[in-house]
């Protein structure tokens, strides 16, 4: 079973570094490109022996406590059987 987490700042928070890699698109010619927001994407293999219903806690509650920053960060699980 595999978990993939997606972390990212919240939309209400600046973010500095996905307006340097606006500005650097930009600087490259893609014009196009009027704002980016970058983010965290971790896959998580777990043992076969785990439930879906233990990996989806388990996950949940690493990627609450440990991957993510709940004050300035939103996190999506999804579980892939």
């Amino acid at each position: 079973m595999t978990a993939r987490v997606y972390v990212a700042i919240k939309p209400t928070v600046l973010d500095p570094q996905g307006q340097t890699i606006c500005s650097a698109l930009n600087g490259l010619g893609h014009r196009e490109i009027i704002s980016v927001r970058q983010g965290k994407y971790f896959e998580i293999a777990l043992s076969d022996g785990i439930s879906h219903d233990s990996a989806v806690k388990t996950v949940e509650e690493i990627a609450r406590d440990v991957l993510s920053n709940p004050v300035i960060e939103n996190y999506r699980v999804e579980i892939l059987d």
